[in-house]
């Protein structure tokens, strides 16, 4: 098992592609410096259909951090590298909407 650190940004960027840039070429590296991350990916919505009735979240982008385990996890929010990439988060385009930070312990399945 490992733990996953997602953050998930549900609403709308003023300039969508502003937005995805910075995250993808800014905000992703200060994440990858982390102590103890595993690796970063980067999830962005797809336009989709289903011919069964459901809800979409709306979400605009979602990031996930990866960790060998809770204690490396903990560890890694009380750096500098995080309180870097906080403040990178004031230089973000404006978005509008709501942002969720979740750790959850992750199982694999085939």
């Amino acid at each position: 098992m490992s733990i996953s650190y997602f953050v998930f940004y549900r609403g709308k960027a003023e300039k969508p592609e502003a937005f995805v840039d910075h995250y993808r070429n800014v905000h992703v590296p200060i994440l990858s410096t982390w102590p103890g991350i595993s690796g970063v990916s980067l999830h962005t919505p797809l336009d989709w259909s289903d011919e069964h009735p459901v809800r979409k979240a709306g979400f605009a982008l979602a990031a996930e951090m990866t960790f060998p385990d809770t204690e490396t996890f903990l560890g890694a929010l009380r750096s500098e590298e995080r309180n870097a990439a906080r403040r990178d988060f004031e230089q973000f385009p404006r978005f509008v909407g709501d942002v969720f930070h979740q750790a959850m312990v992750s199982e694999k399945f085939k």
